[in-house]
């Protein structure tokens, strides 16, 4: 049997913090978009990638490419922005079984409002700890695995 690849301490203890820090942020950003009335994160992360595509409108498995969401989950989520008038759905005329979802203006204005707290946050919460060099190294380190 082969020997299974171990990684070092250093890296152990990377990966921890990483995931640590990913929840612990991620927590505290979910509370403060909770305490303003804003929907949760995942609201913002589908309006936000609809708002910056091409006409405001991507195609159900582009959101999910982009995103964070998975298939199932981004399913009903789709369907409660569009309960809430924040997306539509159209027939994407090249295959009349596909569907565009798009964003409306009142997800534009929901948006904005949620940048508003999510700005301040990663502000709060990031931002005023680190030095720009700081985040830069930080940013290009991350980038590595993406």
């Amino acid at each position: 049997m082969k020997d299974i690849p171990k990684p070092s301490e250093a890296t152990t203890r990377a990966w921890t913090s990483i995931m640590r820090a990913r929840e612990r942020l991620l927590a505290a950003i979910e509370a403060e978009l909770k305490a303003a009335g804003m929907p949760p994160l995942s609201w913002y992360d589908v309006l936000w990638e609809l708002a910056r595509a091409d006409d405001g409108r991507l195609r159900p498995y582009e959101i999910e490419e982009r995103t964070l969401l998975a298939q199932y989950n981004l399913s009903r989520l789709i369907d409660r922005l569009e309960g809430e008038g924040l997306v539509r759905r159209e027939v994407f005329t090249d295959d009349g079984r596909g569907r565009w979802v798009v964003i409306t203006e009142a997800g534009r204005q929901l948006r904005e409002r949620m940048w508003a707290v999510y700005a301040k946050s990663i502000e709060s919460h990031i931002g005023c700890r680190l030095t720009e060099s700081e985040a830069k190294s930080i940013s290009a380190l991350l980038a590595r695995f993406l």
